[in-house]
């Protein structure tokens, strides 16, 4: 009986539409699953990855027609992290969750509580779990991310193309995204627009928070008024500016926290909220406005709001 494991082979790999401009680093991290970052540039450095029998650097980007040669890496198992079961129920409810479909992109009613994407304590993601539903789908990437406690409308590539298409319209503002937020008291008329700085930090905690500052990044989120509230208001917010937790810190930057927002919120305006059965935090994603990557058509893809939140809706008065 032979108990030798079987011998891993070099691959040869040709370079198609789809990988054309990628970094040959991320390529090797999305070829070599579970390899660590250490792993991929020491095996690049030493010029067992080479493009077209060419040792190259980490940052090259790949180009139509390239021949990479992926070397042999063995993993112990113990690295090995096997995705997330499609019937599993938190996964397999993802399906009834897509808003639209085509060979180019998923766009998805991200259910809140789920962060996008597996680490730091957590098994995994948004994208872990699509690609158990779609195990044949050789490319699916998150085109963009919201908070594991934020819901909405969420994009995902399915080719390497399309997600380079959505970046650009990211980087040079071109998708148009519209949040409604539950926010404390009477939002003034005049707060069309917030300027403010926001600036990472890390608290003697651990825990990671967005505060505004002026040594912060530049950022504008604008608002709209939707409905007044005795208490409370619902608004619109487009972010025009893309920073981690804009909107939420915005929000309680004007004196105007979202309702159940356990980072930046007030315990007794939530303790209100929670009372009548918000559970979670209320933004939501509610709409998105980008280019078809495909098809260059402009599509407007709207994600209705969570029975949690229409009801807590439905239980406020109107001012």
């Amino acid at each position: 009986m032979n108990t030798e494991a079987p011998k891993l082979k070099v691959q040869l790999v040709t370079i198609d539409e789809d990988n054309v401009g990628q970094r040959i680093d991320n390529f090797l991290l999305t070829k070599l699953k579970g390899v660590p970052k250490s792993m991929i540039y020491r095996i690049v450095r030493k010029g067992e990855v080479r493009v077209n029998k060419k040792r190259i650097k980490p940052e090259y980007k790949l180009q139509d027609g390239d021949i990479v040669r992926v070397p042999p890496v063995r993993m112990a198992d113990k690295e090995e992290r096997p995705g997330p079961s499609a019937k599993l129920s938190k996964v397999s409810q993802l399906e009834d969750r897509i808003l639209f479909e085509d060979k180019h992109l998923i766009v998805l009613n991200k259910p809140a509580g789920l962060a996008v994407h597996g680490g730091s304590g957590v098994d995994f993601g948004i994208i872990e779990a699509m690609r158990s539903l779609r195990p044949t789908q050789k490319f699916l990437e998150l085109a963009h991310r919201l908070d594991k406690d934020t819901s909405g409308v969420l994009l995902i590539a399915k080719k390497r193309s399309a997600l380079r298409h959505l970046h650009d319209q990211l980087r040079f503002k071109k998708m148009q995204k519209d949040y409604q937020a539950l926010v404390k008291g009477t939002w003034q008329a005049r707060d069309k627009a917030i300027k403010a700085p926001l600036l990472k930090l890390t608290l003697k905690s651990g825990e990671r928070i967005v505060r505004v500052n002026q040594e912060g990044k530049e950022c504008e989120t604008r608002f709209k008024i939707l409905q007044r509230y005795q208490g409370s208001t619902l608004v619109q917010a487009s972010p025009v500016t893309g920073r981690t937790h804009q909107i939420r810190v915005h929000c309680q930057y004007t004196g105007h926290p979202i309702a159940c927002d356990e980072k930046y919120s007030e315990q007794k305006y939530d303790d209100s909220m929670r009372a009548l059965g918000l559970n979670r935090l209320f933004l939501h994603a509610a709409q998105l406005r980008f280019t078809h990557p495909g098809t260059e058509e402009v599509m407007i893809v709207k994600a209705p709001l969570d029975p949690v939140l229409t009801q807590t809706l439905d239980k406020l008065v109107k001012a």
